[in-house]
């Protein structure tokens, strides 16, 4: 498998497509604009290696089988570039652990579907605003160095944007016109 390039896969042309409205409301002194224009930092794990059980093909279904992927986790300013304290970002280890408990675990058959959990580990469980997760199995066949997925996914701004509506819409008609 290609080196993965973190660098080169963090484009992020799909956050600049929220609604105008949206932009427009601000919480506590930060708003849907700032989210979208703050820089975005990227913690990347790459060639992070793994045994589960994944597949369709029965042979598959009984024994593990290596897998390998690299992460690319995307957050707002990591806080630690100031504090140097491993709290105030994506912690490494931490990551490698969950992943290995969510390799064990997993009860799914396809790649796509590994990576989908992985992704949504990675966005519920460690604050990851989005992520692009590669996820191969080497060597599945003799004349192919591997197989795989990427995927990309972007936390969920549908819930984001409804606070920003009940917020807006606390304060209407107190103030007489």
């Amino acid at each position: 498998m290609d080196r993965f390039d973190a660098i080169r896969h963090s484009g992020f042309s799909a956050v600049s497509r929220i609604s105008d409205a949206a932009v427009q409301h601000a919480v506590d002194g930060f708003s849907m604009t700032d989210e979208v224009a703050a820089p975005m930092d990227i913690v990347y794990i790459e060639g992070f290696t793994g045994q589960t059980v994944i597949g369709i093909d029965t042979s598959e279904l009984h024994a593990p089988q290596p897998v390998r992927m690299s992460l690319a986790i995307g957050v707002p300013s990591i806080r630690a570039c100031v504090t140097d304290r491993i709290d105030d970002t994506i912690n490494y280890a931490a990551v490698r652990e969950a992943l290995h408990g969510l390799l064990k675990t997993h009860g799914v058959q396809l790649l796509e579907a590994l990576a989908e959990r992985v992704a949504q580990l990675l966005i519920a469980d460690f604050g990851a605003h989005w992520v692009r997760v590669s996820l191969a199995k080497p060597a599945k066949f003799d004349d192919v160095e591997s197989v795989g997925v990427l995927i990309e996914r972007r936390r969920d701004r549908g819930a984001r944007a409804a606070a920003f509506a009940t917020w807006t819409s606390l304060g209407e008609g107190l103030i007489p016109d």
